[in-house]
């Protein structure tokens, strides 16, 4: 999966085809929030400038900005309201994505900046928006009751399959049940939490993403995992197809990132729907300016049945007190994780 989506050259992440859009016919392949309404960034700017303040840094750092619009709306939003940054760093491994976020973000000027590296030491507010679902995971399944981890063989026509071999490997919640059953365990995702956490001297960070805390994630009715492709605004469930044309991702275990995120000196701020988010950080009265078309699109953001449930925001701090955040203000769910 790692080299599918990052190798040089090859990968989905690593090539110069057209990643983000809102439409098929421009050649993309998916749409992100902020590509949907600029009201995502605005909004969330309201969150950022709450935790620059507690936190007493200036600085943002954001991971995978892709087109550079969520840069781009909370900018503009910080600038309008008189909020000073000495620096917005994108850290973003794809170099094609990399030259669209500096046209885009060129009236910026010095303050924004690209990193490819974290340094020793880091301060400020880290957002990450659809960066934990891009994470390698490694495929585990259980047939007839013996668990293996499955891997990528090369057929005898030299076709990419499927190989399995028993593992010591287990998910994190023993499985109900003694049905076959696939899922995903993320070692990657975790492990970037817990190098954020010892970079990330003081501040704070919030997680944007698809996916479910553990005992909703390893649901024995969840019995085929949640490892999808998306290509041309589709989704298909066969990564060994157009290896590096599709971007290939899996939901996130929110209580696995939790744990790696305490485990790295953090502590949680909330855990809630994108939803509940948004609305506690002024959703709604920003919508009064959109046109009907405008609004209609906006709305995606919060109703449950488009993006407002199923994705989840994760909020945690480190070197500060943890303070009643305002994205989680109401219907926060820590305590489901």
């Amino acid at each position: 999966m790692h080299l599918a989506l990052y190798a040089p050259g090859l990968g989905y992440y690593a090539n110069d085809s057209l990643k983000l859009g809102a439409m098929p016919a421009d050649g993309s392949d998916f749409v992100t929030a902020p590509e949907l309404s600029s009201l995502y960034g605005q909004t969330l700017a309201a969150q950022v400038i709450e935790a620059l303040q507690h936190t007493a840094t200036h600085e943002v750092w954001e991971f995978g900005a892709g087109s550079g619009a969520l840069a781009e709306q909370v900018l503009t939003t910080l600038q309008a309201q008189g909020v000073l940054l000495e620096r917005y760093t994108i850290v973003d491994v794809s170099g094609s994505l990399r030259q669209r976020q500096q046209a885009r973000l060129a009236a910026f000027g010095d303050v924004v900046q690209w990193a490819d590296h974290l340094p020793p030491a880091m301060h400020g507010v880290v957002l990450g928006n659809e960066v934990l679902d891009a994470m390698p995971v490694q495929l585990l399944a259980r047939i007839d009751g013996t668990w293996h981890e499955r891997g990528v063989a090369l057929g005898d026509g030299g076709a990419f399959m499927w190989r399995d071999r028993p593992t010591p490997l287990r998910p994190p919640l023993e499985i109900e049940g003694e049905h076959d059953y696939v899922t995903e365990i993320h070692p990657q995702g975790e492990a970037f939490i817990r190098t954020l956490g010892h970079h990330l001297q003081r501040g704070a960070a919030f997680f944007i993403d698809y996916g479910f805390g553990e005992d909703e994630y390893y649901h024995p009715q969840r019995s085929m995992g949640t490892l999808v492709c998306h290509q041309r605004h589709k989704m298909d469930s066969d990564p060994l197809a157009d290896v590096g044309g599709k971007d290939i991702t899996a939901h996130v275990n929110f209580t696995g990132s939790a744990v790696a995120a305490q485990d790295a000196g953090f502590d949680i701020l909330g855990y809630t729907s994108q939803g509940h988010f948004l609305l506690n950080c002024g959703f709604t009265a920003k919508t009064d300016a959109l046109t009907l078309s405008q609004r209609a699109l906006a709305g995606k953001l919060v109703l449950e049945h488009e993006m407002g449930e199923l994705f989840k925001v994760l909020g945690l701090c480190k070197g500060v007190p943890p303070w009643p955040a305002l994205g989680f203000a109401h219907g926060d769910r820590t305590h489901r994780l």
